[in-house]
Parts: structure tokens; sequence; C-alpha cells
């Protein structure tokens, strides 16, 4: 019997709350990626759950979170399938809005065997979530008791109307920043945490690095606490606000210097992921005038063998799954980053974006809230 020490530990307040993205993946695995006009063969072929906000919430649930979704899909099979694999998983879809009439939302999935990368085609369903769908009564009772809520920066309309409510309400949010959307600034400017992809911070904000654009976005958004960008196999980074205290001595440098310096001190022998933290510094950016008191953060990936690594698609959704997760349990942000690496890594072990996410009776998780 497996002891409670190797389990992950539930936290205080387990309810969190997403909006986004729900759909069904198609997923067809090639030996390699068509050329044009061409015909190959699948050499697997799945059909499963997906969408940014439907991912995400399924990893925060086999972690122990008690998630709630509040989407839209039609009363259709695949409509009717995606509802059946969230309940099974723990996740509470009371709140999802049902429509009559239309398809629910469906992407294509090519997974290249050969080079290990994804490429999704995406078919939106119809009819689109409009603010009307979701009352108020509905709404304040989605967000009752709710540690987080989680945006995928979809459906912005509806998106704005619910994350306001959340922020009156004094409740966290989190947002995931895939790429610049419309609608996405007005989100950011009330968001606590934001997740980012590689390619955000520097199309957002124009800087020459990342390190700078992190800066540039720490400014521009004044409430939030850190910002993360995910690296791919690369790792990532984050840059966390510290208050600068008016009478300590806090040494002012580069962020890109800054970055460079946690880079020379990775242990390229370590196959596990791990985090590097600077001290709490001024962080200037070359063209940009204020400086930002923070410390930077370098997070290194798991280096999984090509043996193991099957498919990529969803590891970012479960990255900001365990997030989710280490906001509401209190994990240190030094703890955070290994355990979010690990669990995106786990996922790329299996084809689709849910088949890998790992459950909290893994005994390895919880070796990273020790």
């Amino acid at each position: 019997m497996m002891s409670s020490e190797s389990v992950l530990p539930l936290p205080e307040n387990p309810i969190i709350v997403g909006f986004g993205g729900v759909g069904v993946d198609f997923l067809a695995v090639v030996p390699s990626f068509p050329k044009p006009d061409s015909k190959i063969r699948t050499t697997e072929f799945t059909v499963q759950g997906g969408g940014n906000n439907g991912n995400t919430m399924t990893c925060a649930a086999r972690l122990g979170l008690k998630p709630r979704i509040i989407s839209k899909v039609s009363n259709d099979g695949p409509g009717k399938t995606m509802l059946e694999e969230l309940e099974a998983e723990g996740v509470d879809t009371s709140f999802f809005v049902v429509s009559k009439e239309g398809t629910s939302p469906f992407s294509y999935i090519i997974v290249d065997n050969q080079s290990k990368t994804r490429t999704c085609i995406f078919t939106p369903g119809y009819p689109e979530m409009v603010p009307q769908d979701l009352s108020r009564a509905n709404l304040l009772s989605a967000l009752d008791g709710a540690r987080v809520v989680y945006f995928d920066a979809r459906m912005p309309d509806n998106a704005l109307v619910i994350a306001q409510e959340a922020f009156h309400q004094n409740i966290s949010i989190l947002i995931d920043a895939e790429r610049p959307r419309e609608g996405l600034n007005d989100l950011l400017s009330l968001a606590d945490y934001v997740v980012c992809s590689e390619k955000f911070p520097q199309a957002w904000t124009e800087a020459s690095s990342i390190p700078r654009a992190l800066v540039s976005i720490i400014l521009r958004l004044p409430r939030l606490k850190f910002a993360i960008v995910t690296l791919g196999k690369d790792g990532c980074i984050m840059l966390e606000k510290c208050v600068d205290d008016e009478g300590s001595h806090i040494e002012e440098m580069d962020v890109d210097s800054c970055f460079v310096s946690l880079t020379t001190r990775k242990e390229d022998s370590t196959a596990m992921p791990t985090c590097i933290p600077s001290p709490v510094t001024k962080l200037r950016a070359e063209g940009i005038e204020e400086s930002v008191c923070g410390r930077l953060y370098y997070g290194t990936s798991e280096k999984i063998p090509p043996s193991e690594l099957v498919d990529t698609t969803g590891a970012g959704d479960a990255f900001v799954g365990a997030v989710l997760y280490s906001i509401c349990a209190n994990l240190s942000l030094e703890k955070m980053l290994p355990f979010a690496s690990y669990v995106a890594a786990a996922n790329c072990r299996a084809l689709g974006a849910r088949r890998g996410l790992p459950y909290r009776t893994n005994p390895r998780l919880a070796s990273f809230t020790e």
C-alpha cells in the first residue's frame, strides 16, 4: 500500500475555475510531415478531448485540485463525449453552456514521428459563446470559493466579464498568453500571474530579447506577481516582482547579463528539472528607463530520452496545470518551476494532450514539494 508521504498533498483550497477552449482532438501519427499533394498513411490514430482549457483543467484535476470549467459545446456526439471525459476526470462541467444546435469545436493534429513536432488545424464551434449565455447567478456560483481563475484568452468578451467579477471578488487570475489576441490586453490588466509561450513576450512588447520583454511586461502590468515564459526543451524563465525596500542597498544588474549568469550555472549532468534563482536585484533593460525590483529564475527542463519522447501536444497546458496546483498549494517558486516542468515532460511520453498527464499518486510528484 502506498504511503501518504509519497502522494502529492492536497491544498487547503483546491477549487479553481477555468474559462476558454475545449474540443475534440483527432490525432494522426505519421512517419514524417506530408509534402503538398501527397498521400501518406498514419502509424497511429486516436481521438481525445482537447482544447487549452480542457487540457489544463484535466491536469489540475489529476494533481488533486477541484476544477470547474465554463465553456460552450453543442449537443452533438463530440460535445457529449467531451463532457463525459471531463466528468470522468473529476472536472465539474455543470457550468458548461450546451447549444441545442450547431457543432462542437475540434482539431486535426498531425504528429510528425521523425521530428517529434505537432501541427494543429483548429475548427471553432458554432454558435460561439456570448456573454448572455452565462447568467450572473451561474457566474457567481462558478466563482464561489475559488482560489484561482484561469483564462486561455479565448472568447475575449466572455472572458472579460468573468475576469472582472473575479477581480471584484479578489480571486487570483492567471492568464495563459500564447500569442497576441483581440481583448487580451484588457484581460492582462487584471492578471496576478501570466504564463507566456516563447514567442509572446517579444511580440507583445517589441523588446529585443525575452529577459528584456519580461521587464517590460512587469512594468506594463503592475498587478503581476510573476511572469513565466516557457521555452520548450530549453526550460523556462520567470521574473518575480519583489518589494523595493528603499532603505536597503539592492544591486542593479542588466537583465540579459543576469539571465546568462543563471544559465551558466546549469549542470548538464542533471536529467531532472531544476531551478536556478538570482538574488533580489534591480533589473534594468536596454531601451527601458525604469528598472524592476525582482528575482529572475531559470528553470531547466527534464532530459527526455529520444526513445521516450512521443508527442509534445499539450505540454504547455500541462505546465500551466501544475502552476495552478503550485499556487493553490503555496509552493515556493523554486519548487514550482521544476514541478511544472516535470509534469509537462511526463505528458510528452504519451500520444495526445491528456493521456500522459500524471496523477497525484505518482511518487515522483511529491518529491518536488518536499
